[in-house]
């Protein structure tokens, strides 16, 4: 006769997206107990511990294919749910530092929701694996252990203080407030270097009811971005479709530009953009929410993978590293490194020793890569501080920029552009041949002057009288037909 193994066991702290996937993928190999501090809701319904989940929230086509892989069907059950897949850049009109985007065939797509939702449908879909399981209500408050090994959890649990759960793996998934690092002190473990670009960013958000037939023709995200080469205060604006037949609409500005909760100063603010676009989107329509405004939005990157770690333990998702959600990449950033980790596990196995450490370690090049696009562009801003940029990062934003540039003119440069925002592709993308050959040759000759809305999309949402919409496509000229049913998304 043989004596079975005793089952392994991993605790995950948070419950959040990048906790979520990390319970999918150690599910695999071990039983996972999930400890969060909030009642982790039924539905998409708001959480105390998510307050950033009421902003504009991006789900690239990088992350979602990420996340498919690790939880196959998930896309079908987001759109089930009220998603919207969007075809990028066709659903898309936006306003990068160089110009316009035009809008062509489909190179990318984003998933378009609230944060609530995205989450609600890959909680179910998680807390639904064998072997998963919950503790909610309940507050780690230290690890348990040695500089050596982690061995698990003391917790605050609703029926008890301090209640040790032992586990094999723990996994950071805390968030942005994350106190890993002094956990880690606790058990001998110092020298943690951490990182900050804190260009003052403000976030301010309200949701508005979509005008009468706008979902149902696909109405585009409409965003206009600021410029970072422009030694003034960063602001953008942007309008993203959502479920329920709803705007959200969120503005963003860096320091001294920033936008505030005053509900009446909210079109002005997004007027005052470098296009009007959204400011003009938005009058006349029915707010459904206050406005929610979110302060301290730095980037921050704890080089959790350069420290002597113990083994049993690593670090995920803003636990590691937060981004200027401006960009879009936290939970992309979380889903690719967790495929990573999921590889790693799949070939060593949970019961390989020091396999915390080189789970962080493959989680650190999805990290870099995001860490550098964000914060190469927030130190430009006045009054940002922080880590300066790097020797030789001059002539690499001048390559960008011409690059940027190429994408409002060349559909091949349209494509790369969106290849590596999307997370698809890491940016060294852009610098292979058909790439640089493009990049040699871009210019903004023959640029859209003006927001490419069909004469349709401008007539739902009002922007035209009615005398107009039978006329060209609005001020750039025609962009191409408009899809009546919205491509079924």
């Amino acid at each position: 006769m043989t004596q079975s193994t005793p089952p392994r066991h991993a605790v995950v702290i948070g419950g959040s997206m990048a906790g979520l996937l990390a319970a999918a993928v150690l599910a695999e190999h071990a039983t996972v107990t999930i400890i969060d501090a909030d009642v982790l809701p039924p539905g998409p319904e708001p959480r105390r511990g998510l307050p950033q989940a009421r902003h504009v929230h991006v789900m690239w086509s990088g992350g979602a294919r990420a996340i498919e892989r690790i939880l196959p069907g998930i896309t079908a059950q987001w759109t089930a749910a009220g998603a919207l897949r969007r075809s990028l850049p066709d659903d898309l009109v936006t306003k990068t530092a160089q110009g316009w985007i035009p809008r062509c065939g489909e190179k990318q797509f984003n998933i378009s929701c609230s944060r609530d939702l995205l989450d609600s449908v890959v909680r179910a879909r998680v807390t639904g694996l064998s072997g998963v399981s919950t503790l909610q209500q309940s507050r780690v408050r230290a690890l348990e252990g040695s500089a050596a090994r982690v061995t698990g959890v003391r917790v605050d649990t609703p029926g008890e203080r301090g209640k040790l759960i032992t586990a094999d793996l723990v996994v950071d998934a805390s968030g942005r407030g994350s106190r890993a690092r002094a956990w880690l002190q606790q058990l001998g473990v110092g020298g943690i270097r951490q990182a900050e670009v804190d260009s003052g960013l403000v976030y301010a958000t309200r949701i508005f009811r979509a005008p009468p037939g706008a979902h149902e023709m696909g109405f585009p995200i409409v965003n206009v971005q600021s410029d970072p080469r422009v030694a003034v205060p960063g602001r953008t604006a942007t309008i993203v479709p959502i479920e329920n037949g709803q705007w959200q609409a969120t503005l963003s500005g860096t320091r001294g530009g920033q936008p505030t909760g005053d509900p009446d100063r909210f079109i002005p603010f997004a007027k005052s953009v470098r296009d009007p676009i959204v400011g003009e989107l938005l009058e006349g329509r029915t707010p459904l929410t206050d406005v929610a405004v979110t302060q301290g939005t730095a980037n921050r990157r704890v080089y959790f993978e350069k420290a002597d770690l113990p083994d049993g333990f690593f670090a995920v998702g803003d636990s590691v590293a937060t981004f200027n959600p401006l960009y879009g990449q936290g939970m992309t950033v979380a889903a690719r490194g967790l495929l990573a980790v999921r590889a790693l596990l799949r070939s060593k196995g949970l019961a390989h020793p020091a396999v915390g450490r080189a789970a962080q370690r493959a989680l650190a090049p999805q990290v870099a890569t995001a860490w550098e696009l964000a914060t190469s562009q927030d130190i430009l801003y006045p009054g940002a501080t922080g880590m300066r940029p790097r020797t030789g990062a001059g002539l690499l934003n001048a390559y960008v920029n011409r690059l940027m540039t190429g994408a409002t003119t060349r559909e091949a440069l349209t494509a790369a552009f969106l290849q590596v925002i999307t997370m698809s592709s890491p940016p060294t993308y852009w610098l292979r041949p058909p790439v640089v050959w493009n990049v040699l040759r871009a210019s903004d000759r023959g640029a859209l002057k003006a927001p490419p809305l069909t004469a349709a999309e401008r007539a739902v949402a009002g922007l035209d009288r009615p005398a107009d919409t039978t006329g060209p496509a609005g001020p750039s000229g025609p962009v191409g037909p408009v899809d009546p049913v919205g491509r079924a998304r």
